[in-house]
């Protein structure tokens, strides 16, 4: 990597700078204010780490970066950290108390870019009827997002049982999904108004933030096709990942009612899938969810024909397929679905209770359980595109 520049107050400095030089990184100049920076300064820097605080972070020094074409990564010690860097423009956020383990994580995964670009990715969670875990699945994945550093919201647009805020122990009064689509349709939506009506759900491997969805499946005309896609364009400009919790069904019978303006009960489904960049096919491992994933699959895929899909089998388990479950589901997708390579997720009922009892995510209740570690490999492989560690190599054989 090239030189790295700090800017830390002196609290923060010395241990950060120490940090760096024990890891061999060539330091290009430390400050401990945002003013003694400039762009010739910045000449020959590869990456300038921040503390998250008015001090150190401004909009002055993320433009000036932005004109030099350095990366930025703010180091923040609590969530009033984070919310300062997010609204000077910085989307890469780092524990400050995890030293420079916490930017390699960013800086390995590719996540750290030039403050110029803005252009998060949605990823829809979709499965069929019959609950297959599409909510534990899409929780779970935008905790493990976050705890490897990204920047993360996870909005609930199932118009039929939104249940992203009592699965996380939030209040959903005041929806913020729905909130968000509101403004949107205002033209009023913005980085601002977002962080407003979004509730910031804290983490001990790392926090993301929440749209909750609608409190009452009667409210599902607010989330209108338009509304939903203009919540996911805006959402892209300001996280990194958006993580969309969608309801099951695809039918749309109703657009040959003889009212074509009115609006559609499906409609943020729909919306979601033709706006998402990748999908995760969420089924249930066993002859009914694999029967109901099969027949749903077509349509699915025919709506979100331009995005990357992943079929995740949820609750892989011998009692309920037989010996070797893994081959045995397997062959099962490829002869009848051609599904060439699916991902699995061990049967952890524990696990998914504890993190249901304590109202948080898996990653925090039971990180060591076998269920997160198939979701970290599933981020790390399908999401982020990078190779699995041995640790988790030996997860994937799991329960057969």
């Amino acid at each position: 990597m090239s030189a790295i520049a700090v800017v830390a107050p002196p609290a923060l400095l010395s241990g950060v700078v120490e940090d760096l030089r024990r890891h061999g990184h060539e330091l290009a100049l430390v400050a401990s204010s945002a003013l003694e920076i400039d762009a010739e300064r910045l000449a020959g820097v590869g990456l300038l780490l921040a503390a998250a605080e008015p001090a150190c972070l401004d909009e002055g020094l993320v433009e000036a970066c932005d004109r030099a074409g350095v990366p930025v990564v703010a180091l923040a010690e609590d969530d009033a950290g984070r919310r300062h860097a997010l609204a000077v423009g910085v989307l890469e956020i780092a524990d400050a108390h995890h030293g420079w383990g916490g930017v390699e994580q960013l800086v390995g995964l590719g996540a750290v870019r030039p403050a110029t670009t803005r252009n998060g990715r949605v990823v829809a969670v979709w499965g069929p009827a019959g609950a297959p875990g599409r909510t534990s699945m899409a929780v779970a994945v935008a905790a493990e997002l976050a705890a490897r550093g990204r920047s993360v919201v996870i909005a609930d647009a199932d118009t039929l049982g939104a249940a992203v805020a009592p699965t996380l122990g939030l209040l959903d009064e005041a929806p913020g999904f729905a909130a968000a689509c509101r403004l949107a349709a205002a033209d009023a939506l913005d980085h601002a108004e977002l962080e407003r009506v979004a509730q910031h759900h804290r983490a001990r491997r790392g926090g993301f933030w929440v749209l909750t969805g609608i409190a009452r499946p009667s409210r599902w005309p607010e989330l209108s096709a338009e509304r939903v896609a203009a919540v996911l364009r805006e959402c892209r400009t300001w996280v990194d990942d958006v993580i969309v919790d969608t309801g099951f069904c695809l039918e749309q019978d109703e657009e040959i009612s003889s009212d074509l303006l009115a609006p559609r009960r499906h409609a943020a489904t729909l919306a979601t899938l033709r706006e998402a960049d990748a999908v995760l096919q969420v089924g249930s491992a066993d002859p009914v969810g694999i029967a109901r994933l099969l027949r749903a699959r077509p349509e699915a895929l025919e709506a979100a024909e331009s995005a990357e899909t992943t079929v995740v089998m949820n609750r892989l388990r011998t009692g309920a397929v037989g010996l070797g479950a893994r081959g045995q589901v397997a062959r099962t997708l490829a002869r009848f679905g051609a599904v060439d390579d699916p991902a699995f997720i061990p049967y952890d009922r524990a696990a998914f209770d504890a993190a249901v009892l304590e109202g948080s995510t898996l990653q925090d209740a039971a990180p060591r359980s076998s269920a997160a570690l198939a979701i970290g490999q599933i981020v790390q492989e399908r999401l982020l595109g990078t190779a699995p560690t041995r640790e988790r190599d030996l997860v994937a054989d799991y329960a057969g």
